[in-house]
């Protein structure tokens, strides 16, 4: 159960220290990418890249975030933290508002941090470097993007709003649909590109008939419980 003031919510010194080791190799990413480009002289290729990767973040950040909702408990390793939390905030979704920065982002950056090391390391290509450095940060930072999502237009700054509104961001209201009957749509939380795509041709629910042949059944297709549905914030407080 979540509370006003959590300890849970709060950022420790291991977030911002994950969050900026995160944040250093995709800026080390961008640099080479850029520097690439101003001594190839190749600028097309690499802002195409960065589209590209983008579009993949987004996409990425769906699938992730379908899995999570429906599948696994807080026993499950590796991700069970962050399944607890996802499927806790299906409850109360208003929490992501009230995560710290780097509370809210830190897990991500461990991966992204492990990720794309390497490839800071053995790679110059300015092309590459352009997928990678936008991909991973658009990854890293798709929490806040989701915060952002679910936060008032009067608590946002006025870009994140102008940019929620051309669609370079999920929007609040399309987000808003992941939280209505039947809970099973609207996945993508960078810029909810895909969410149209996935949603009008099932692609979840077909992945979702491939576990059921297993015997494992997505927690979307329950009949809600007070365990798993919204629950308000002005409900926890009365």
């Amino acid at each position: 159960m979540y509370i006003l003031n959590d300890p849970s919510l709060l950022s420790t010194w291991s977030h911002r220290a994950w969050v900026a080791c995160g944040c250093t190799m995709v800026l080390v990413s961008l640099a080479k990418s850029i520097i690439g480009v101003a001594n190839s002289h190749i600028w097309l290729e690499p802002i195409l890249a960065g589209l590209v990767g983008y579009v993949l973040a987004d996409l990425g950040s769906g699938i992730y975030h379908w899995g999570i909702d429906n599948y696994g408990s807080a026993l499950t390793p590796i991700v069970g933290a962050q399944i607890e939390a996802f499927q806790g905030y299906n409850k109360w979704p208003w929490t992501i508002t009230r995560r710290q920065f780097a509370n809210n982002l830190h897990v991500v950056a461990r991966v992204v941090t492990f990720m794309v090391l390497p490839i800071d390391v053995v790679c110059d290509d300015p092309i590459v470097h352009g997928l990678v450095a936008v991909c991973s940060g658009s990854i890293m930072f798709c929490q806040q993007f989701h915060a952002w999502a679910h936060s008032t237009k009067s608590q946002l700054p006025p870009v994140v709003v102008a940019l929620q509104d051309l669609g370079i961001l999920v929007s609040r209201s399309q987000h808003a649909a992941h939280h209505w009957k039947p809970y099973n749509n609207n996945h993508c939380i960078a810029s909810g590109v895909w969410n149209g795509f996935l949603d009008k041709h099932k692609v979840f629910e077909a992945l979702e008939m491939l576990f059921l042949k297993q015997g494992v059944r997505p927690k979307s297709w329950s009949e809600p419980t007070s365990e798993w549905t919204e629950e308000t914030e002005s409900s926890r407080k009365r």
